[in-house]
């Protein structure tokens, strides 16, 4: 068909400005996290850094990108994660990168690269930050999410799967999330893993006509999967299908008894949940969940999930090195104590702030906010303000019981006035005596 003329008008577009049709907001699936929401994340990161200290972790921060390869060989190729949620993408180069959507392969990675299998082992690393997966945006899931998480590499002892399971069952509970629930399962090494995955493929072929379309996918794919579907069709499926805990060989049973003792003796509650099965292609013997306890929504609302992965460094090119860890949702436990409607304490108000009128004071009032800072004293001020009024409304609002007040008469004279804002009595106060004097009246040692 032809191409129809162009018109013959004489009008010359005018041609706009580049950028001036654009109206820059958050890409689906990704969000700011303003400083009204700060406050659950520094209390989270600060009870979480603290325990995890407490059980002999250090921290690592990893890079946000990383081969593609790393997730394909060490998630699998068959995981929702890889063939479906992993953003990636060729760089300039022509090398085939992605966002990281999970930390594990990632610590391994450098566990490998650094030689840590010559460090003391076990090695124990602790890691906050952000992941990337590009699933539909929902209450819990989005496209940027935070986790927290520690990996321990180099010990295959049960005593470890059970210390670190009581680590962030702890840290919900210190939280204030009172009604938790550790679900878990053992999936076996990968000898009696392969028995148990002929017989549960062997019992669905049987039922392939009651799965929903996904786990007709599932039974090709990812057989474990077919556990952990949450559509009802396919409950009575999986409520008669083989359990896996009477396939593991005496090793594998006596591991998980283990766990379950030291679980036990440690007084964290669990439940053994042969659903568990978890979603990545690394896991070995234990796996866990832990859910907000009135839930049975399994993996969707998952607060924290991890478990045992010794085959993962040597299938990355290491030597054979067991190892255990967790990843926990940082949005979905925010959900989880609001929900519970628990917040944070506020933090600290400041004990002082510095009040200014006039040029030659703010220069004056700059110089003594570093000084008293530098004094170890929690000071607040309003420099962009010039009028006393707004700057003791200020104050008022922080809850600060003195304030400090330099204008054109103090700086010739070299004192400051200290008003006590509950009396409202002022006295007038030597500049360099000012650091001694505050500290004497908050009780504070000169």
């Amino acid at each position: 068909m032809p191409r129809p003329k162009k018109s013959q008008s004489n009008i010359i577009p005018v041609k706009k400005q580049k950028g001036a049709d654009f109206t820059p907001q958050l890409l689906k699936g990704f969000k700011d996290i303003l400083p009204s929401s700060q406050l659950y994340w520094s209390f989270i990161y600060t009870k979480f850094v603290k325990l995890a200290r407490a059980f002999g972790f250090s921290k690592i921060d990893l890079p946000i990108l990383e081969e593609t390869q790393l997730f394909t060989r060490s998630v699998g190729k068959q995981t929702d994660i890889v063939s479906k949620e992993m953003f990636s993408f060729q760089d300039s180069s022509g090398l085939n990168v992605a966002l990281r959507p999970e930390a594990t392969a990632s610590i391994v990675r450098a566990y490998i690269e650094h030689g840590m299998m010559s460090w003391p082992q076990p090695v124990k690393l602790f890691y906050f930050g952000p992941m990337f997966r590009r699933e539909r945006p929902q209450a819990g899931r989005q496209r940027q999410f935070y986790q927290l998480g520690v990996e321990a590499l180099g010990t295959d002892k049960p005593v470890l799967d059970a210390q670190i399971i009581a680590l962030i069952y702890n840290l919900l509970v210190q939280l204030g999330l009172k009604n938790i629930s550790v679900q878990i399962n053992s999936l076996g090494c990968a000898d009696c893993r392969k028995i148990y995955l002929e017989e549960l493929l062997n019992y669905y072929k049987s039922k392939r006509r009651y799965l929903c379309d996904d786990c007709k996918k599932r039974l090709l794919k990812n057989p474990l999967r077919l556990l952990d579907c949450k559509q009802p069709t396919c409950a009575p499926v999986i409520a008669t299908a083989p359990q896996i805990l009477d396939f593991l060989d005496e090793t594998c049973k006596n591991h998980l008894m283990s766990v379950l003792e030291y679980l036990d003796g440690l007084e964290v509650r669990y439940i053994v949940n042969t659903r568990i099965v978890r979603g990545l292609d690394y896991y070995t013997r234990t796996v866990f969940e832990i859910w907000p306890e009135e839930t049975e929504a399994g993996a969707q609302s998952a607060l924290a999930a991890g478990g045992r992965y010794d085959e993962l460094v040597k299938l990355l090119g290491g030597a054979p090195t067991p190892a255990f860890g967790f990843a926990a949702g940082v949005e979905r436990i925010i959900a989880a104590l609001r929900d519970a409607k628990i917040e944070p304490k506020k933090e600290k108000a400041p004990e002082i702030f510095l009040a200014q009128i006039g040029n030659q004071a703010k220069i004056r009032a700059l110089k003594l906010f570093e000084k008293l800072r530098s004094a170890g004293l929690d000071v607040a001020e309003s420099f962009t303000k010039d009028n006393l009024t707004a700057q003791l409304e200020i104050a008022n609002r922080l809850k600060v019981r003195y304030v400090l007040i330099i204008g054109q008469k103090e700086v010739l004279d070299g004192t400051a006035l200290i008003r006590d804002m509950e009396s409202g009595v002022q006295e007038v106060v030597d500049q360099q005596k000012i650091v001694a004097e505050i500290k004497k009246k908050l009780g504070k040692a000169v």
